[in-house]
């Protein structure tokens, strides 16, 4: 359902600002799988991500997603492929306007635009029903301005509206690393019950230890833009965060030396 082939980033090439962002990454996810990545600062990360989005050309290797080359489909093109959730809990939604205004938005994407009657019942009565997932009480609140609600309140609708076309594809980068830990928990347990609900392939970028650990099936560390570790199923679930830092010191020949990382554990 994705494969990531020999993909290399070089940022400033030729500068002395020049960064090899990823250097020959190789990924593939079957239908079902849930990806959890992390890693320090630099380690190639959020770039992965912007790479399958199609934010950034690749500058060596190829994309595909569902078997389509997608690997020189700019941005827009992929987007009908992706879902797609930020750290930022501002950025995936709409502050003026209503929440059943933004998930009409969602709803529409990709579909060509009428002049007609912008929301109407039954739409309306979907929206509640998908809304009550969340538990968040927003069924009740249909025409609240999005900006009226809490950090925690937008980023679980922006999850809604990433999913509500069913993508291919989800990709969620740190998006409760900016929420205090009881609502990052419940954006998360809320993430763990759409992606089973709509069996979504997704990938997770996170920065705690023990939630890489925890959520999904498969983890993947990375380091220099490149995966140095891989590992998923039955042996993922018995991992412990001291077992997993003693791997990649093993694959990378490093220590792991991010302090936001370790302060998360």
């Amino acid at each position: 359902m994705l494969d990531i082939i020999n993909v290399e980033k070089t940022f400033n090439p030729g500068t002395i600002n020049e960064k090899k962002a990823l250097n020959g990454i190789n990924l593939h996810l079957d239908e079902g799988d849930f990806v959890t990545v992390i890693g320090g600062n630099g380690a190639g990360k959020s770039t992965m991500l912007n790479m399958i989005a199609g934010v950034y050309p690749v500058d060596c290797g190829s994309i595909v997603i569902d078997g389509v080359d997608v690997t020189a489909l700019p941005e827009y093109k992929r987007a009908k492929y992706l879902g797609r959730v930020f750290q930022d809990p501002m950025t995936g939604t709409a502050a003026d306007m209503q929440i059943e205004e933004n998930l009409a938005l969602a709803a529409r994407r990709g579909k060509k635009r009428w002049l007609r009657a912008g929301i109407t019942a039954k739409e309306r009565a979907e929206y509640k029903e998908l809304l009550k997932i969340l538990d968040l009480g927003l069924e009740e609140r249909l025409t609240a301005k999005v900006g009226l609600l809490s950090g925690g309140q937008r980023q679980a609708l922006t999850l809604l509206m990433a999913t509500l076309k069913k993508p291919k594809l989800l990709l969620l980068d740190e998006h409760t690393a900016a929420l205090d830990p009881k609502t990052a928990k419940k954006v998360l347990d809320i993430t763990q019950e759409i992606v089973a609900k709509d069996n979504l392939i997704t990938v997770m970028i996170t920065h705690n230890m023990a939630d890489a650990i925890r959520v999904g099936n498969r983890l993947i560390m990375m380091h220099e833009g490149q995966i140095v570790v891989d590992v998923k199923g039955e042996e993922k679930k018995k991992l412990t965060i001291e077992q997993l830092l003693q791997m990649f010191e093993k694959s990378s020949g490093s220590q792991f030396t991010s302090d936001k990382v370790m302060l998360s554990k």
